[in-house]
């Protein structure tokens, strides 16, 4: 069973090799969010070589619409991720980025790659299954926003989408390997704000003045403690400040200090709620010293909760393709965020890591100057997803992969 599957959902050394070439084009000339304008081209460029209708999305966005000639069915969505980071690359690879200050840092020239090749498969073998398949080529997901954006212009409808699915490279598990998880994997990310008005003074006298450094040091301890006691233990909870600004001299009392961070969580529900007891928090402890404060906590990204149909389906499919020693349970989310949860909140969904670590190489993260990946992960995460699809596709929403 594990080896005709492998070999027919494997991409012929032909796909293969335009799909390196992709990918070192892709990592040679990133673009930052919502700018991805010629990234959007050449996606397009090479769906048009191909023979795929496709249409843009928005600015920078590219949609492919993928109907199965076996008949009516059900509906899935698998979504890409395409814009680069504002950082300078650091991995002296044959194909770094030409251009200064912006690089593919999180994988998403490997995961356009994937769903590229996945594009194509499903295409070829379009007589071969019934339903729909919209594939999603996203920008803006290091900005805030973009999946929301998406959704609000359509992007799940006509027709609804019944179901998405995602991928990560994750520099985390091995080479080759899935790493799945049943309800929350990735955090939300919301950001704050705290700009607390005091009093000038003397330091001399400090009782005619108000001392907003002294407040905003009030604040960093309440807002450890909110964390420790205020949340439950085992529902984790990041309330993260890292940045503040305040102060002209050693010798004045601070008039105005300003305070900026983050917090995340891994439920709806603990999120909504630690947004309200942040914000009492905050005003009670500013009120009391005689200050006021502008507060704004904006909600970014929410959390990515798996579908546990969906996620059985990838698990299943992975281990038949790769075999169980290469799945892995994720036994905790990470406090990372994606903005793919805007689509998990819509329809049922899956988001999984394909793991990325190689024994004899070093370790890079997420983000970090020096993080690259072998390309042969390409194939294995194009026959992961087709499998997949195909697979949920053919099972339906009632029956169990």
């Amino acid at each position: 069973m594990k080896s005709s599957i492998h070999d027919k959902l494997m991409p012929g050394e032909e796909l293969s090799q335009q799909l390196y070439e992709i990918r070192s084009h892709l990592h040679q000339n990133p673009e930052l969010s919502f700018q991805e304008y010629q990234t959007c081209s050449y996606i397009m460029s090479w769906l048009e070589k191909w023979g795929i209708p496709h249409r843009r999305f928005g600015e920078t966005g590219v949609v492919v619409d993928l109907i199965g000639e076996e008949g009516e069915g059900r509906h899935i969505g698998v979504r890409a991720d395409i814009d680069a980071l504002p950082i300078e690359e650091k991995t002296k690879l044959s194909f770094a980025s030409k251009q200064p200050g912006v690089m593919h840092a999180c994988g998403h020239d490997g995961h356009t790659t994937i769903l590229l090749g996945t594009v194509y498969q499903l295409f070829q073998m379009k007589g071969k299954w019934k339903g729909r398949v919209r594939c999603i080529f996203q920008p803006g997901e290091e900005a805030d926003g973009a999946a929301q954006q998406m959704i609000e212009e359509g992007v799940l409808d006509n027709p609804r989408v019944d179901g998405m699915l995602a991928l990560h490279l994750w520099p985390h598990l091995p080479f080759g390997s899935v790493g799945v998880r049943n309800g929350a994997i990735t955090a939300s990310c919301d950001d704050f704000r705290i700009a607390i008005e005091g009093k000038g003074g003397h330091s001399a006298r400090p009782q005619h003045a108000v001392d907003a450094i002294a407040i905003s040091s009030q604040i960093l301890q309440a807002l450890s403690l909110l964390v420790t006691k205020g949340t439950n233990p085992v529902d984790p909870v990041v309330v993260h400040v890292g940045k503040i600004q305040g102060g002209t001299a050693s010798n004045i009392v601070a008039d105005r200090v300003i305070m900026e961070g983050t917090t995340r969580t891994v439920s709806r529900e603990t999120r909504n709620k630690l947004r309200q007891q942040f914000i009492s928090l905050v005003k009670g402890i500013v009120e009391a010293y005689g200050a006021t404060v502008k507060i704004t906590y904006n909600e970014g990204f929410p959390p990515v909760i798996n579908d546990p149909m969906l996620t059985d389906c990838v698990k299943q499919c992975a281990a038949e393709l790769l075999g169980e020693s290469a799945v892995y349970v994720l036994p905790e989310p990470s406090m990372g965020a994606d903005d793919f949860g805007a689509f998990a909140e819509q329809v049922p969904s899956t988001y999984f890591r394909l793991g990325i670590q190689q024994a004899d190489q070093p370790v890079y993260d997420l983000h970090h100057p020096q993080f690259q990946f072998d390309q042969d992960i390409i194939p294995i995460g194009v026959q992961v997803c087709t499998h997949t699809v195909l697979t949920w596709l053919e099972k339906g929403e009632k029956e169990t992969c």
